[in-house]
């Protein structure tokens, strides 16, 4: 079975049913799975440098998960050897007053890869039908014209030549209180503490009940999404890496033909 079989969102989605401590993939040794991870970003840092040379296609990744759940370990941990020259990741905050005057996929799209590139999303458009929804700020009515939306967006970025892979770090409620409190306990993490995130804890259950509906009714052949068990950093980073480099791998990227002219000129 194919490694994205293994992690591809089942349906009906119930979180609940998915181990967050999950061991799947581990060799049982983190050292021996961290040097593993090592070897799979840099073939993903081969693959970019191809991928990049062609121009064809365009790769979209796209990590969402609960605060402290992973998202910029996930950056570092297995994009951070590609050529900052083809690949960017973007950070989606709150929207500001000019995008908000906007349809909700107008920041979103102007950020979509161009042709040889890859893009990281940390957050993305799926955060506005999540807030909103768990805080009871759009109509039920609203929130299934969103989800439209983002089907019919994905869509045509796939059907003009962009990958899409999904990311949904799952993560339990008691390993999240552990990070947080981390953060808390060690000055020179207070800059990533914000308190807003131990506010939303006590809407846990509205947003894993929003992010099934989220994933049930985006999960598409064209942008499918996988639920990564991330209670170990580890093992997460271990499971993306290997779905990247899976899905670049069945892309059979070739660089460009040679041109036969340039054979013959000698630099002066």
């Amino acid at each position: 079975m194919k490694i994205q079989q293994q992690f591809r969102a089942p349906h009906p989605l119930k979180l609940d049913d998915i181990d967050p401590g999950s061991k799947l993939l581990s060799s049982g040794d983190k050292e021996q799975d961290r040097q593993h991870i090592d070897a799979l970003s840099e073939q993903i840092a081969s693959m970019q440098d191809i991928f990049y040379a062609e121009r064809r296609r365009k790769l979209l990744i796209i990590l969402q998960g609960m605060d402290a759940s992973g998202k910029d370990g996930t950056v570092r941990g297995v994009f951070g050897k590609p050529d900052p020259l083809g690949i960017r990741c973007v950070s989606f905050r709150a929207p500001s007053v000019d995008e908000k005057e906007h349809d909700f996929l107008w920041r979103i799209h102007r950020e979509v890869p161009p042709q040889g590139f890859m893009a990281i999303f940390n957050r993305s458009h799926y955060e506005d039908v999540l807030i909103p929804a768990v805080h009871g700020q759009i109509t039920d009515r609203e929130l299934k014209q969103r989800y439209q939306h983002i089907r019919d967006f994905e869509r045509m970025l796939h059907e003009t030549g962009t990958v899409i892979l999904k990311f949904f770090l799952h993560i339990s409620p008691e390993e999240q209180k552990s990070r947080l409190q981390a953060r808390l306990d060690n000055g020179e993490k207070h800059w990533k503490v914000d308190l807003n995130d131990l506010k939303e804890r006590k809407y846990w259950s509205n947003y894993q009940k929003y992010y099934e509906s989220a994933i049930e009714a985006t999960n598409t052949d064209e942008a499918p999404w996988y639920v990564i068990p991330a209670d170990s950093k580890t093992r997460r980073n271990l499971a993306v890496a290997s779905i990247v480099v899976e899905a670049m791998q069945a892309m059979a990227l070739r660089y460009p033909a040679p041109n036969p002219d340039y054979f013959s000129i000698r630099v002066e």
